[in-house]
């Protein structure tokens, strides 16, 4: 680091941490952004394999209407497609007949309603328990649950998934969400392969240990995955039960992607769905040409992705194998061939895909959030009551962090 001292540190440097960095730098103030990795980004990662721009980790801009980033990656001259996602048309017929698909339809919707029902009564529950007794789209709508949470819904906070607020507007980006996110950041001050290992607030000054040496501040922005900081109860000095408490509360969840390089594609309709089964939990989701592009986008979640990064990246692509044969024929597995993914759950700077509340805990996303005597200020997805799990929610956070630190230094009371 060509400076060890700033005014504001900020800790992770993802999509939160990047809004925060902006936001102060528009101030005027000066900061320090700090990533423990060799790129910024975060969960939001490109990489260009085969002559594609595929992201490994978070790909669509939810609720793009008034989601921030849709707008920066038109100011950086990308190419947002505004084509209704797969999940937002038919599933490929095979072995799901289109009848078949809209009474599963019914039974998404009617979870909604159902949990709807019970939270009005007060407390909490399980999202699972909204499902009906012996219902016949159970498994599979709990595995569209493993791709929504992350978890299967018996662990996940039945508040906390209802309030996730959506537009039903979802775009992305040819040139890649995660290339759109670490560009933001280019401006800024940014010291890369830096892990924190102490954020020491004892004194007058923050001092943020690091493998490249102490960072001292006046006020510090952490934007640490919920994974990294509920692993990690002595970060903070003094310590800070609090907050590992709702960090654990609020869990990282596992969705893995796997791109598979596919010949003869164009057999297939562009940003074509298909499921190999519809009456399992473990099974995954296959975006068939997405963007046009002779490759197919595996999906997996919760137990069944856990399961298989034990195995490596090889057991997702003979999971994948077994269950695109199933629906198209043994001679189809010729014409496969693995191109890339990130396991998240292996990756230490992360150790998840995106945060979910357990049951119970729903409200661990405000204490999360709160600042710590109006020097530590918290940001990322999992401080966010209804925009978690999203890069939008990252950035709302991370601004939001950095008007409180703003306002800090200007004597304003947070």
């Amino acid at each position: 680091m060509s400076k060890s001292e700033t005014e504001v540190a900020i800790i992770g440097g993802g999509a939160a941490g990047i809004a925060a960095g902006r936001r102060l730098r528009a101030a005027g103030i000066d900061c320090l952004l700090i990533e423990a990795r060799d790129r910024l980004g975060g969960r939001a990662f490109t990489v260009n394999q085969g002559g594609f721009a595929l992201d490994l980790g978070c790909g669509w801009l939810h609720s793009a209407d008034r989601n921030p980033w849709a707008e920066i990656a038109q100011e950086q001259g990308r190419t947002v497609d505004r084509s209704r996602p797969p999940w937002g048309r038919p599933s490929l017929p095979i072995r799901f007949p289109l009848e078949e698909q809209a009474d599963f339809r019914k039974a998404m919707d009617a979870l909604y309603d159902r949990l709807e029902e019970m939270l009005a009564k007060g407390g909490d529950v399980a999202t699972s328990d909204a499902l009906p007794q012996d219902g016949r789209w159970n498994n599979l709508v709990t595995a569209i649950g493993t791709f929504i949470s992350g978890a299967e819904l018996g662990r996940v906070s039945g508040r906390d998934f209802i309030n996730y607020q959506d537009t039903d507007t979802n775009w992305s980006v040819v040139e890649g969400y995660g290339t759109t996110i670490a560009a933001a950041g280019s401006a800024l001050r940014v010291a890369l392969d830096c892990p924190v290992t102490r954020i020491d607030h004892s004194g007058r000054k923050i001092k943020i240990e690091t493998a490249k040496g102490t960072v001292t501040a006046d006020h510090a922005i952490v934007t640490l995955p919920t994974g990294v900081l509920a692993a990690n109860e002595t970060l903070f000095l003094p310590a800070l039960p609090g907050k590992i408490e709702a960090a654990r509360g609020l869990p990282l969840g596992l969705a893995d992607k796997l791109f598979i390089a596919l010949e003869r594609a164009e057999e297939f309709e562009a940003n074509s769905r298909a499921f190999a089964h519809t009456d399992r939990v473990a099974t995954a989701s296959y975006k068939i040409r997405p963007f046009g592009r002779p490759l197919i986008e595996a999906y997996f979640g919760g137990s069944n992705a856990a399961a298989l990064e034990s195995g490596g990246e090889r057991a997702f692509f003979d999971f994948a194998v077994a269950e695109l044969t199933s629906l198209f024929g043994s001679g189809f597995a010729a014409r496969l061939k693995p191109i890339a993914m990130h396991r998240w759950r292996a990756d230490p700077f992360a150790l998840g895909s995106y945060s979910y509340a357990v049951p119970g805990k729903a409200e661990c996303r405000l204490a999360l959030a709160a600042p710590v005597d109006g020097r530590l200020f918290f940001a990322g997805e999992a401080c966010s009551k209804g925009d978690f799990s999203t890069a939008h929610g990252g950035w709302f956070t991370g601004t939001a962090a950095a008007e409180q630190a703003i306002a800090v230094r200007q004597g304003l009371q947070v």
